[in-house]
């Protein structure tokens, strides 16, 4: 292999460097993605609160109704950062994968919101939290193999998801 092969090899493994106006701009494309569907959910979420929501039953280990906009906004937030993170990192045309798995797991994760809420229809919503887990760990390998920080950033989001899976089943358990 002479120099300017090796040398090429490792140009193509290596992220293209990207100026840091683009760099802000997708930044704030991704806030902005992310926030909207947020703000989506807490559109559809919100009015169900007081509503029908108030009147389930639910299991002692609920956390009460302020935790949830405090941790959606961190999640939103690392998630919005992972996905940028990922983008920096990739190498050009390569982001296509990984940008596919994140949109879906953000249309499930509204899906969630609208089935749940929306709807009232908690075992639909079991059922796409459900797939969201399997659409996140997808997201979170892509991501992984691409920047582990942008895997990492992902990691709490997939936590807060396991323990709305058990939420949302036994609030179907306990509301038959």
């Amino acid at each position: 292999m002479t120099a300017e092969t090796a040398a090429n090899t490792m140009q193509a493994a290596t992220p293209a460097r990207r100026s840091r106006g683009r760099q802000a701009l997708i930044l704030a494309a991704f806030l902005a993605l992310v926030f909207a569907v947020y703000g989506a959910s807490v559109s559809v979420t919100q009015p169900a609160i007081e509503g029908w929501y108030a009147d389930l039953a639910k299991p002692g280990f609920t956390p009460p109704n302020v935790a949830f906009p405090i941790a959606w906004t961190a999640i939103f937030l690392l998630m919005a950062l992972a996905g940028w993170q990922a983008w920096r990192r990739s190498v050009p045309g390569t982001f296509g994968w990984p940008l596919a798995c994140f949109l879906t797991q953000l249309a499930l994760n509204f899906a969630w919101s609208a089935l749940f809420f929306g709807e009232g229809e908690i075992l639909l919503a079991l059922i796409d939290v459900i797939a969201l887990i399997l659409a996140l760990l997808a997201t979170t390998v892509a991501f992984w193999q691409i920047s582990r920080p942008a895997g990492v950033m992902l990691l709490p989001y997939l936590a807060w998801l396991c323990f709305a899976t058990v939420l949302n089943a036994e609030i179907l358990r306990l509301n038959p």
